[in-house]
């Protein structure tokens, strides 16, 4: 068991060679491509290449094939190419073309610091038509066509272990969310929307199983998904990004990450109903550290699916296998694997060096949270930010809110640009600048060697809806 933890361990912080290039998967059964209110969308950006006349290695060529950045970034090839430069580092925005994203959204991203072979996450914003639908009265500036009624979409998709399960959700969760809505006779009411985002994400999580291989989609993803709809914002969270409203100044949390830590007690209820699934080699019971077998019988503090506090029990020989939990913050693991216990994909993760699943103790359920935007009158100053475990792992909430209003002070309130200056400014923010062999912030502390993505939704100014 030593040995798998130490595999365990070397996995996690070794990257592993390029993925190979994946086949599209089919859209999905008999949905047709969404309609929408927005102006058509860009072709995808294309895969960058070598230059001409260059003998690039045919591996090279692959690796760079399997590398694709979302749509709305217009990325040339040789803009590909520096998105994918882990030593620039250059943020990525959509261009300035007069072509905006939808309620001036603003965007950025960056490539990791090494961590991954490519930028594992991707990102989507969409202007979808349910179509089959009666117009809803009093819906406030909604856009409507025939039948039908439209949602705004965006959503971020942080990749693992490959970026397959990221790019496909990506492309294919705003239409299961429509497929749902399309089934719902109602839908001002909260709960039933909510129900469809939810089961939207099952069935994303069921697609990916069905063909993880014959369309080769590797690892998993964490989601964070908004959809506005008749006046009301909703954020569903399965992973460990992170959502956030600055209001006036005053932050509201639209979402909560969930890691080993925080979903302890429902991974301990699982392991402790079906105990075929830890395989005889870990337990479900948490202790403060690893025990030794020379400790059998003497007391320790432990705590169970039950318990917030802890107690001491007596030591016997099933507690030496391996925690099911493990680890504290950023390194806390389930079966010393996977640090996030929601999201998609992962149908074939297993724990190191042995044949059992993780899989059944991930959710793809998110957490939904609701904004009613109907119910405070906005400035073009509130804004909604949303941003993958890149940017939160060093920017606190409050450090946020002092970026967004030290951004958007500096530009007229009319000022569409000022929204993707705010989500630029957050990630290089996060990133920081080369410097002693690595990415410093201001404070000289270890920026984020991570890949981030930050979406920046206003909320109120002009052009928010329409």
């Amino acid at each position: 068991m030593l040995n798998r933890v130490r595999s365990a361990v070397a996995h996690l912080v070794s990257s592993g060679g390029a993925p190979p290039p994946r086949p599209k998967s089919p859209d999905l059964p008999n949905a047709p491509s969404p309609q929408t209110a927005a102006p058509p969308e860009a072709p995808r950006s294309p895969p960058a290449t070598a230059g001409s006349g260059s003998a690039a290695p045919a591996k090279t060529v692959e690796a760079r094939a399997s590398f694709s950045r979302p749509t709305f970034l217009q990325l040339s090839p040789g803009g590909l190419r520096r998105a994918d430069d882990h030593a620039g580092r250059a943020v990525q925005s959509p261009p300035d073309t007069g072509r905006r994203l939808p309620w001036s959204t603003g965007y950025a991203e960056v490539i990791n610091a090494g961590k991954s072979r490519h930028n594992e996450d991707q990102a989507c914003c969409e202007v979808v038509y349910v179509e089959g639908r009666r117009s809803v009265s009093g819906a406030p500036r909604e856009p409507s066509q025939g039948q039908g009624l439209c949602f705004y979409y965006w959503g971020l998709f942080d990749g693992h272990a490959g970026g397959g399960a990221a790019e496909m959700a990506a492309r294919l969760l705003h239409r299961h969310i429509r497929e749902q809505l399309k089934d719902l006779k109602e839908v001002t009411h909260e709960s039933l929307v909510v129900g469809a985002i939810e089961n939207a994400f099952q069935f994303m999580d069921e697609q990916m199983a069905r063909e993880r291989r014959g369309h080769q989609v590797e690892g998993g993803c964490c989601a964070l998904v908004v959809v506005y709809l008749l006046g009301k914002v909703y954020v569903a969270n399965a992973g460990d990004s992170r959502a956030i409203i600055v209001r006036n100044g005053e932050i509201i949390p639209m979402s909560r990450e969930f890691t080993p830590e925080t979903e302890r007690q429902r991974l301990q209820l699982l392991g402790f109903l079906k105990p075929e699934l830890l395989g005889g080699e870990f337990t479900h019971l948490e202790f403060p550290r690893r025990i030794q077998p020379k400790e059998l019988g003497q007391r320790m503090l432990y705590r169970d699916q039950n318990m917030t506090g802890w107690a001491y029990k007596k030591i016997e020989l099933e507690d030496l296998r391996f925690p099911l939990v493990c680890g504290e913050g950023k390194k806390a693991r389930v079966m010393a694997t996977i640090g996030v216990t929601r999201g998609l994909g992962d149908h074939n993760l297993k724990v190191c060096s042995s044949t059992l699943p993780i899989k059944p103790f991930l959710s793809c359920f998110p957490e939904v949270r609701v904004y009613d935007l109907t119910q405070y009158e906005h400035c073009p100053d509130d804004v909604l930010v949303l941003g993958t475990d890149g940017l939160w792992d060093v920017t606190s909430d409050c450090e946020v809110a002092a970026t967004v209003d030290r951004v958007l002070s500096a530009y007229e309130p009319n000022d569409p640009s000022r929204y993707k200056a705010l989500a630029q400014a957050l990630v290089l923010g996060a990133r920081g600048t080369p410097r002693d062999r690595g990415w410093r912030l201001p404070n000289n502390k270890l920026g984020s060697g991570d890949d981030i993505s930050v979406f920046v939704i206003p909320l109120g100014g002009p052009g928010s809806y329409s």
